[in-house]
């Protein structure tokens, strides 16, 4: 066996590694490397394990490297999920370390690696996420039942509030009331670039589905889909969606629309604990599962704290809620590169 960084050649194999793996993830696709490198700048290093000319274990990493908050190496960033995936542990360890050693070549200050499965259990793990994920029934109606009896009120409001839902792919549209979503929550938003990537590199799984509202724009959301999921991945709305229960409509449109197409599991994403995110997925009917993000401490002493909960983030924060609407989508993009 041996462990080496993928190359443009190797991509299709990486890819049908990553499709028959059943731990693997969207995020593990190769085309993720193109969207980091492309987008943001962050060099990938994506490492690729074989023996006797078959891919038996993949581990996509990328650096990012910035001044004001890390220098790190990552799998994978701006992804809630990452890690190696391989035939056997003896291949996914060669690829930790492997992974390892990259880390140290590069002198970074920290390894991490976002995974839904321990792997290295005398590494540091932070417990601050848990992801939210739930079978789905091919009948609307049974998985209408599954969401709690007050959500499921809200839902049938939003359905007679005369909002039109549909998958549209309308970019502007969507950076309009994703940006405006990020503002009120005090963070930085990506640039336009990121979002065109995505669909660009991904054209088979990636969708923007779009709520409108006497024909205006009020919430959106960015989903991937892979193998028999779907991922809801960026959602907003602007100012009125919350009482025109707008984020209500968008999720119950998307996950009906999913059913239709064979989607099987409903992915609601990553959330941190104790948030007004965490609650909301709750309140549809999802159970909490931990996540294990893993670090491997190279220059730095201690695990990394970029949540927005830390105390020195406050008065960022405060301050980036007041910004004007435009003056934060050109601010924005240099400040939320470096956030992945």
């Amino acid at each position: 066996m041996s462990v080496r960084l993928m190359t443009a050649a190797d991509a299709p194999a990486w890819d049908d590694f990553v499709g028959q793996h059943p731990e693997a993830t969207f995020f593990h696709r190769a085309g993720w490397k193109d969207v980091l490198e492309r987008a943001f700048g962050h060099r990938g290093y994506y490492l690729l394990a074989e023996q006797g000319g078959a891919v038996t274990g993949v581990l996509p990493l990328a650096r990012i490297r910035s001044r004001l908050f890390q220098d790190a190496l990552i799998s994978t960033p701006f992804c809630v999920y990452g890690g190696p995936v391989a035939v056997d542990e003896a291949t996914c360890e060669a690829l930790i370390d492997a992974a390892s050693a990259q880390a140290r070549e590069l002198e970074v200050d920290y390894l991490e690696l976002r995974q839904l499965r321990p792997t290295r259990p005398d590494w540091p793990e932070k417990s601050l996420y848990v992801t939210f994920r739930r079978e789905l029934s091919q009948d609307h109606e049974v998985n209408l039942k599954a969401v709690p009896r007050k959500q499921r009120a809200v839902i049938r409001k939003s359905l007679k509030a005369g909002m039109q839902a549909a998958p549209d792919n309308d970019l502007d549209a969507f950076y309009r009331v994703y940006s405006e979503s990020l503002r009120n929550l005090g963070t930085p938003v990506f640039s336009r670039h990121y979002v065109r990537m995505l669909l660009e590199i991904f054209p088979d799984a990636a969708e923007i589905l779009t709520v409108r509202h006497q024909r205006q724009p009020v919430s959106a959301v960015l989903s991937f889909y892979f193998r028999d999921e779907v991922l809801p991945y960026y959602g907003g709305g602007a100012l009125a969606a919350r009482d025109l229960k707008a984020y209500d409509l968008m999720y119950w449109d998307l996950m009906c629309r999913a059913v239709d197409r064979g989607v099987r599991v409903f992915d609601f994403g990553r959330s941190k604990l104790d948030t007004g995110s965490y609650s909301y997925k709750v309140h549809w009917g999802f159970e909490p599962q931990p996540l294990h993000y893993a670090y491997d401490l190279v220059r730095q002493r201690e695990m990394p704290d970029l949540s927005p909960k830390n105390p020195k983030y406050e008065r960022f924060i405060r301050l980036w809620q007041r910004l004007p609407l435009p003056l934060s989508r050109l601010l924005g993009p240099p400040l939320a590169r470096s956030l992945g």
